[in-house]
């Protein structure tokens, strides 16, 4: 497609797109605010601006807004939204590059009519089109049409219990109006302001699929790192760049995901959230939290020290839900992440665990992070259940070892996911390499001495309980984590042969086996993280102004 750039008397810049049946479909979002006391203007602006520098392509900004005072319903008659839309001579560029048309709402509403007209006249001429308005209680009919008429609707709320229920109330309107269509809450929270106790009510409105913006303000100057990062996670997402990280369960191999994490950070490849299940969940809260690769890996080989495993082992006597109870798992996450809730973290993260009592996939993305880990990782027999919230959860691998759907579910166009869990070939494979290494020990008459006494009594023994509950749960595991795979765009699968879930003592081994896996990928995921649209090529247009439109 080609872009001609329009250049009026007073060198203002406007571009008209030429027709191509080969173009991408146009983005339409529309941006409800549905309180007047938010920063509107702080935070559309900072999304057209993040959203162009994103894709590269022409974005327009239309804001909506009531009457000015001291302004009269008859100036600017050609920027109307009654009957149908006129565009303007000229559209205002702003400094960051987007373009941006300003259209106040008049005594009398716009209609529908108007509405369609400013969606398809905008859209021959932008391949964004972002559309900011109030959205008022009534949620009348020319906002319904924006709704139903965008590809993509946010609405941006403040943390306070009736706004909750004006999303859910105008998400079942647009929902009976024009069936499935995304429309998601966006939680603007000024500085200071956490809406921990917010995220409970909003995760039963929108199952977890909330935005957050943080560090709201209305002041520029006063905007934050964390503000700016949280807009850019949206425009990525409306540009279908936003990359998302799958992380697997698999217990002690679950330290390959560090591997894998240190090779994108050596490459500078961003990535926007992390899912991870069981053990995916334990690496991906550390990373998520703000410690890069290599303070994981620091802390992965506290693990080599020799008593370091059985700090973990805290027993329950008598062993009625299970042996451990699971306390110093989340004893030593805490050292790090301490009281950490979710809107604390530095990237968005999701934990996966299974409720005990309907067997469902639960996704944890409110509370305190550790809590959740816990939950995510106590693998049923071994650990006790975890209750939280009146609700009894277990290991999230066994719901959902690869949790691809949970990143799908929230808007995220490229996924990276990490597979640790061993296929029955390649167990095959190493169970064939030790029995080899057997039939020769006992060709050179080296004779390896087992402990029956250990046999007997420790349940970490191979071929007792603990190897036989997690070689089962494993086994269900592999079907669904392969299931899980084909939805992502790039599997990463160590080559892992070793089956066995204890090896805490050995970080270092699936660390590099994790590496390895990254850099033997790292061009296909450079691929997958840089692809842009088609590029625009740029012409002079040698049509006036006026014939265009």
């Amino acid at each position: 497609m080609k872009v001609r750039r329009l250049t009026g008397e007073n060198g203002t810049s406007r571009f008209w797109l030429a027709e191509d049946k080969n173009r991408l479909p146009n983005q339409i979002v529309s941006l409800g605010f549905l309180s007047s006391s938010l920063p509107e203007r702080s935070i559309s602006e900072a999304l057209a601006a993040s959203l162009c520098k994103e894709s590269e392509v022409p974005v327009v900004l239309v804001r909506l807004e009531p009457l000015r005072a001291g302004r009269t319903v008859n100036e600017d008659p050609r920027c109307t939204l009654n009957g149908e839309f006129h565009m303007p001579h000229e559209f205002e560029r702003v400094g960051e590059g987007f373009y941006q048309v300003n259209l106040e709402l008049r005594e009398e509403p716009p209609t529908p009519a108007g509405v369609a007209s400013l969606i398809e006249r905008l859209s021959v001429r932008f391949r964004h089109v972002l559309i900011q308005f109030p959205v008022d209680a009534g949620a009348a009919d020319w906002a319904m049409e924006l709704f139903t008429r965008s590809n993509l609707s946010y609405l941006f709320l403040g943390a306070r219990t009736e706004e909750a229920d004006h999303f859910a109330q105008l998400f079942r309107m647009v929902r009976s109006r024009s069936g499935e269509r995304q429309m998601k809450p966006v939680v603007c929270l000024r500085p200071r302001e956490n809406g921990e106790g917010f995220d409970a009510t909003m995760q039963s409105v929108a199952g977890g699929n909330q935005a957050l913006i943080r560090d709201c303000s209305d002041e520029p100057t006063a905007l934050t790192g964390r503000f700016h990062a949280d807009i850019r996670r949206l425009a990525r997402e409306i540009s279908g760049r936003l990359v998302g990280l799958a992380l697997s369960s698999g217990a002690a191999k679950g330290f390959a995901h560090i591997g894998v994490i240190q090779v994108l950070e050596e490459n500078g490849i961003e990535v926007d959230i992390v899912a991870g299940s069981s053990m995916g969940s334990y690496v991906g809260s550390l990373w998520a939290f703000g410690i890069e690769g290599g303070g994981l890996e620091k802390l992965a080989r506290e693990m080599e020290a020799r008593w370091a495993v059985w700090t973990l082992v805290d027993p329950v006597f008598p062993p009625r839900q299970g042996f451990l109870r699971g306390y110093a798992v989340k004893r030593r996450l805490m050292r790090t992440l301490g009281e950490t809730t979710f809107n604390d973290l530095q990237k968005p993260l999701r934990v996966v665990a299974a409720n005990l009592e309907t067997l469902e996939r639960t996704v944890f993305c409110s509370g305190q992070v550790a809590a959740a880990v816990h939950a995510s990782s106590a693998v049923p027999g071994i650990c006790v259940p975890v209750a939280l919230n009146g609700e009894t959860y277990v290991d999230g691998g066994i719901v959902d070892p690869l949790p691809v759907g949970v990143l799908r579910e929230m808007g995220v166009s490229r996924v990276i996911a990490v597979d640790v869990i061993p296929t029955p070939d390649k167990i095959r494979e190493a169970l064939q390499m030790q029995q080899a290494v057997k039939v020769r020990a006992r060709r050179r008459g080296i004779f390896r001495r087992t402990n029956p006494v250990n046999q007997q009594l420790n349940y970490f023994a191979r071929g007792n309980l603990f190897e036989i509950l997690m070689r089962s749960l494993q086994g269900a595991q592999i079907r669904v984590a392969e299931a899980s795979s084909l939805e992502a765009d790039v599997v990463l699968r160590p080559e892992i042969r070793d089956d066995r879930w204890l090896d805490y003592r050995t970080p270092g081994k699936f660390i590099s086996l994790g590496r390895e896996v990254a850099q033997r990928q790292l061009d296909e995921i450079k691929t997958l993280v840089t692809s842009r649209e088609p590029s625009y090529e740029a012409e002079p247009d040698p049509d006036p102004l006026e014939a265009i439109i």
